[in-house]
Protein backbone atom coordinates (compact mmCIF):
# COMPACT_ATOMS: atom_id res chain seq x y z
CA UNK A 1 0.00 0.00 0.00
CA UNK A 2 1.28 3.69 -1.04
CA UNK A 3 1.98 5.73 1.36
CA UNK A 4 -0.93 8.39 1.36
CA UNK A 5 -0.02 12.29 2.27
CA UNK A 6 -3.01 14.40 3.57
CA UNK A 7 -2.20 18.07 4.16
CA UNK A 8 -4.65 20.15 6.44
CA UNK A 9 -4.73 24.08 5.88
CA UNK A 10 -5.33 25.69 8.84
CA UNK A 11 -2.76 28.00 9.63
CA UNK A 12 -3.54 27.74 13.58
CA UNK A 13 -2.18 24.14 13.06
CA UNK A 14 0.58 25.13 10.50
CA UNK A 15 1.63 27.34 14.26
CA UNK A 16 1.24 24.75 16.19
CA UNK A 17 3.15 22.00 14.62
CA UNK A 18 5.93 24.70 14.17
CA UNK A 19 6.03 25.25 17.59
CA UNK A 20 6.49 21.11 18.16
CA UNK A 21 9.22 21.14 15.78
CA UNK A 22 11.42 24.11 17.07
CA UNK A 23 11.39 22.24 20.49
CA UNK A 24 12.94 19.52 18.42
CA UNK A 25 15.66 21.46 16.85
CA UNK A 26 16.26 23.37 19.71
CA UNK A 27 17.21 20.13 21.97
CA UNK A 28 18.46 18.59 18.69
CA UNK A 29 20.95 20.89 17.69
CA UNK A 30 22.23 22.51 21.38
CA UNK A 31 22.15 19.26 23.81
CA UNK A 32 24.31 17.73 21.63
CA UNK A 33 26.67 20.78 20.89
CA UNK A 34 26.81 21.52 24.58
CA UNK A 35 26.90 18.40 26.48
CA UNK A 36 27.33 15.08 23.82
CA UNK A 37 30.19 16.26 21.74
CA UNK A 38 32.22 18.19 23.96
CA UNK A 39 31.93 14.92 26.60
CA UNK A 40 32.62 12.54 24.12
CA UNK A 41 35.65 14.98 22.87
CA UNK A 42 37.23 14.58 25.94
CA UNK A 43 36.65 10.68 26.69
CA UNK A 44 33.73 11.35 29.38
CA UNK A 45 30.73 9.55 27.43
CA UNK A 46 30.97 6.53 24.87
CA UNK A 47 30.28 6.82 21.18
CA UNK A 48 26.99 4.73 21.89
CA UNK A 49 25.71 7.38 24.12
CA UNK A 50 25.53 9.74 21.13
CA UNK A 51 24.27 7.39 18.66
CA UNK A 52 21.33 6.73 20.90
CA UNK A 53 20.54 10.43 21.37
CA UNK A 54 20.51 11.11 17.29
CA UNK A 55 18.49 7.69 16.83
CA UNK A 56 15.69 8.56 19.67
CA UNK A 57 15.68 12.43 18.13
CA UNK A 58 15.43 11.21 14.74
CA UNK A 59 12.63 8.58 15.29
CA UNK A 60 10.44 11.29 16.65
CA UNK A 61 10.93 13.37 13.65
CA UNK A 62 10.23 10.87 11.79
CA UNK A 63 6.91 10.19 13.50
CA UNK A 64 5.86 13.51 14.24
CA UNK A 65 6.68 14.22 9.71
CA UNK A 66 4.44 11.02 9.14
CA UNK A 67 1.51 11.87 11.90
CA UNK A 68 1.16 15.24 10.37
CA UNK A 69 1.24 13.92 7.07
CA UNK A 70 -0.37 10.84 6.60
CA UNK A 71 -4.07 10.28 5.75
CA UNK A 72 -6.09 9.87 9.23
CA UNK A 73 -9.03 7.33 6.78
CA UNK A 74 -10.80 10.55 5.48
CA UNK A 75 -13.63 9.30 3.73
CA UNK A 76 -14.25 9.43 -0.38
CA UNK A 77 -17.49 11.25 -1.59
CA UNK A 78 -18.31 8.25 -3.36
CA UNK A 79 -17.74 5.37 -0.58
CA UNK A 80 -18.37 1.83 -1.88
CA UNK A 81 -20.20 0.22 0.60
CA UNK A 82 -20.28 -3.94 0.55
CA UNK A 83 -23.84 -5.16 1.03
CA UNK A 84 -22.98 -7.12 3.62
CA UNK A 85 -22.10 -3.53 5.81
CA UNK A 86 -24.70 -1.68 5.16
CA UNK A 87 -26.47 -1.86 7.87
CA UNK A 88 -23.31 -0.64 9.62
CA UNK A 89 -23.02 2.63 7.75
CA UNK A 90 -25.06 5.72 8.45
CA UNK A 91 -25.58 8.93 7.15
CA UNK A 92 -23.61 12.38 8.51
CA UNK A 93 -25.91 14.94 9.45
CA UNK A 94 -22.90 17.67 8.64
CA UNK A 95 -21.69 16.43 5.31
CA UNK A 96 -24.57 14.59 3.64
CA UNK A 97 -22.17 11.36 3.08
CA UNK A 98 -22.54 7.75 4.20
CA UNK A 99 -19.70 6.63 6.56
CA UNK A 100 -19.17 3.94 8.78
CA UNK A 101 -20.36 4.02 12.64
CA UNK A 102 -17.77 4.82 14.86
CA UNK A 103 -16.83 7.32 12.10
CA UNK A 104 -16.76 11.14 13.32
CA UNK A 105 -16.98 14.41 11.34
CA UNK A 106 -14.31 16.47 11.83
CA UNK A 107 -15.15 20.46 11.42
CA UNK A 108 -11.07 21.67 11.49
CA UNK A 109 -10.60 19.56 8.78
CA UNK A 110 -14.24 19.30 6.75
CA UNK A 111 -14.50 15.90 6.28
CA UNK A 112 -15.43 12.57 8.03
CA UNK A 113 -12.99 10.60 9.15
CA UNK A 114 -13.28 6.22 9.79
CA UNK A 115 -12.62 5.58 13.90
CA UNK A 116 -11.29 9.08 14.59
CA UNK A 117 -10.32 9.27 17.92
CA UNK A 118 -9.32 13.68 17.99
CA UNK A 119 -8.37 16.23 16.13
CA UNK A 120 -4.89 17.23 17.33
CA UNK A 121 -3.80 21.02 16.49
CA UNK A 122 0.25 20.09 17.64
CA UNK A 123 0.13 17.82 14.35
CA UNK A 124 -2.18 19.89 12.11
CA UNK A 125 -3.99 16.17 11.35
CA UNK A 126 -6.77 14.57 12.78
CA UNK A 127 -6.08 11.45 14.81
CA UNK A 128 -7.92 8.22 12.93
CA UNK A 129 -8.24 4.79 11.78
CA UNK A 130 -4.84 5.00 9.77
CA UNK A 131 -2.46 7.37 11.80
CA UNK A 132 -3.30 6.46 14.94
CA UNK A 133 -0.60 4.19 15.77
CA UNK A 134 1.97 6.69 14.52
CA UNK A 135 0.31 9.55 16.92
CA UNK A 136 1.04 6.54 19.62
CA UNK A 137 5.00 6.36 17.99
CA UNK A 138 4.89 10.12 18.46
CA UNK A 139 4.19 10.33 21.77
CA UNK A 140 6.03 7.47 22.66
CA UNK A 141 9.36 8.97 21.02
CA UNK A 142 8.94 12.14 22.30
CA UNK A 143 8.79 10.96 25.81
CA UNK A 144 12.26 8.89 25.06
CA UNK A 145 13.85 11.88 23.77
CA UNK A 146 12.25 14.78 26.80
CA UNK A 147 13.68 11.84 29.38
CA UNK A 148 17.29 12.14 27.31
CA UNK A 149 17.57 15.62 27.28
CA UNK A 150 16.46 15.68 30.82
CA UNK A 151 19.08 13.19 32.06
CA UNK A 152 21.80 14.89 30.07
CA UNK A 153 21.27 18.27 31.57
CA UNK A 154 20.80 16.83 35.01
CA UNK A 155 24.48 15.09 34.21
CA UNK A 156 26.06 18.24 32.86
CA UNK A 157 25.05 19.90 36.34
CA UNK A 158 26.06 17.22 38.53
CA UNK A 159 27.60 13.94 37.57
CA UNK A 160 29.89 14.78 34.57
CA UNK A 161 33.43 15.77 35.16
CA UNK A 162 34.65 19.83 33.81
CA UNK A 163 35.80 19.94 30.56
CA UNK A 164 39.17 21.48 30.45
CA UNK A 165 38.95 22.45 27.22
CA UNK A 166 36.76 24.75 27.57
CA UNK A 167 36.52 28.09 29.99
CA UNK A 168 34.34 26.72 32.58
CA UNK A 169 33.38 30.22 34.05
CA UNK A 170 32.42 31.44 30.36
CA UNK A 171 30.45 28.48 29.33
CA UNK A 172 28.72 28.71 32.73
CA UNK A 173 27.79 32.36 32.07
CA UNK A 174 26.80 31.49 28.15
CA UNK A 175 25.68 28.47 27.93
CA UNK A 176 23.95 27.26 31.41
CA UNK A 177 22.21 29.72 32.79
CA UNK A 178 20.12 30.31 29.47
CA UNK A 179 20.49 27.93 26.84
CA UNK A 180 20.74 24.10 28.89
CA UNK A 181 18.40 25.54 31.67
CA UNK A 182 15.40 26.43 28.96
CA UNK A 183 16.32 22.88 27.63
CA UNK A 184 15.38 20.81 30.89
CA UNK A 185 12.54 23.20 31.53
CA UNK A 186 11.53 21.95 27.89
CA UNK A 187 12.21 18.47 28.91
CA UNK A 188 10.03 18.58 32.15
CA UNK A 189 6.82 19.93 30.43
CA UNK A 190 7.10 17.70 27.06
CA UNK A 191 7.87 14.83 29.22
CA UNK A 192 4.81 15.08 31.62
CA UNK A 193 2.69 16.17 28.85
CA UNK A 194 3.31 13.28 26.49
CA UNK A 195 3.44 10.76 29.55
CA UNK A 196 -0.02 11.69 30.49
CA UNK A 197 -0.71 11.86 27.02
CA UNK A 198 0.19 8.57 25.93
CA UNK A 199 -0.90 6.76 28.82
CA UNK A 200 -4.93 7.95 28.16
CA UNK A 201 -4.18 6.98 24.64
CA UNK A 202 -3.27 3.61 25.36
CA UNK A 203 -5.81 3.37 27.89
CA UNK A 204 -8.16 3.71 24.72
CA UNK A 205 -6.53 1.33 22.72
CA UNK A 206 -6.85 -1.63 25.30
CA UNK A 207 -10.32 -0.82 26.46
CA UNK A 208 -11.25 -0.21 22.70
CA UNK A 209 -12.58 3.41 23.22
CA UNK A 210 -11.86 6.61 21.34
CA UNK A 211 -11.27 9.98 22.92
CA UNK A 212 -14.18 11.21 21.40
CA UNK A 213 -16.54 7.91 22.10
CA UNK A 214 -15.05 8.68 25.82
CA UNK A 215 -16.61 12.35 26.04
CA UNK A 216 -19.42 11.24 24.74
CA UNK A 217 -19.84 8.37 27.03
CA UNK A 218 -21.03 6.14 24.03
CA UNK A 219 -21.87 2.17 25.20
CA UNK A 220 -23.06 0.03 22.52
CA UNK A 221 -21.73 -3.12 21.53
CA UNK A 222 -19.00 -2.25 19.87
CA UNK A 223 -17.51 -0.41 22.22
CA UNK A 224 -15.05 -1.23 24.96
CA UNK A 225 -14.59 -4.52 23.05
CA UNK A 226 -12.74 -7.39 25.61
CA UNK A 227 -9.11 -8.04 23.65
CA UNK A 228 -5.73 -8.94 24.27
CA UNK A 229 -3.39 -5.62 24.87
CA UNK A 230 -0.93 -7.85 21.79
CA UNK A 231 -4.12 -8.24 19.08
CA UNK A 232 -5.37 -4.21 20.17
CA UNK A 233 -2.05 -2.84 19.12
CA UNK A 234 -1.50 -5.32 16.40
CA UNK A 235 -4.96 -3.59 15.18
CA UNK A 236 -4.03 -0.50 15.43
CA UNK A 237 -0.27 -0.54 13.70
CA UNK A 238 -1.61 -3.01 11.04
CA UNK A 239 0.75 -5.73 11.63
CA UNK A 240 1.22 -8.66 14.38
CA UNK A 241 5.17 -8.13 14.34
CA UNK A 242 5.84 -6.67 17.76
CA UNK A 243 9.31 -4.29 16.73
CA UNK A 244 7.38 -2.83 13.80
CA UNK A 245 5.35 -1.36 15.65
CA UNK A 246 8.33 0.91 16.44
CA UNK A 247 9.00 2.30 12.99
CA UNK A 248 7.27 5.35 11.56
CA UNK A 249 8.46 4.94 7.44
CA UNK A 250 5.92 1.97 6.81
CA UNK A 251 2.01 1.53 5.79
CA UNK A 252 -0.02 0.19 7.73
CA UNK A 253 -2.62 -3.10 6.55
CA UNK A 254 -5.70 -3.24 8.16
CA UNK A 255 -6.23 -6.83 10.21
CA UNK A 256 -9.21 -9.05 10.83
CA UNK A 257 -8.87 -10.89 13.80
CA UNK A 258 -7.63 -14.21 14.29
CA UNK A 259 -7.74 -17.07 16.87
CA UNK A 260 -4.18 -16.71 18.63
CA UNK A 261 -4.90 -12.84 19.52
CA UNK A 262 -8.42 -13.09 20.65
CA UNK A 263 -9.60 -12.97 24.04
CA UNK A 264 -10.97 -15.91 25.79
CA UNK A 265 -13.04 -14.18 28.33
Amino acid sequence: MKLRLHFVVDPMGWLCISVVFGIWLYNTFFVPKLVLHPHYDEGHIPWALVVCYYLASALCVMALLRASTADPGRLPVDPHIPHSEREQWELCNKCNLMRPKRSHHCSRCGHCVRRMDHHCPWINNCVGEDNHWLFLQLCFYTQVLSLFTLVLDFCQYYYFQPLTRLDQEKFTTRHELALLRVSALMGVVMFGGMSSLFYSQMAGVLSDMTTIEKMSEFSSETYGTKRTWQWALAEVCGTRWKLLWLLPLRSRQPLHAGHHYRSHV
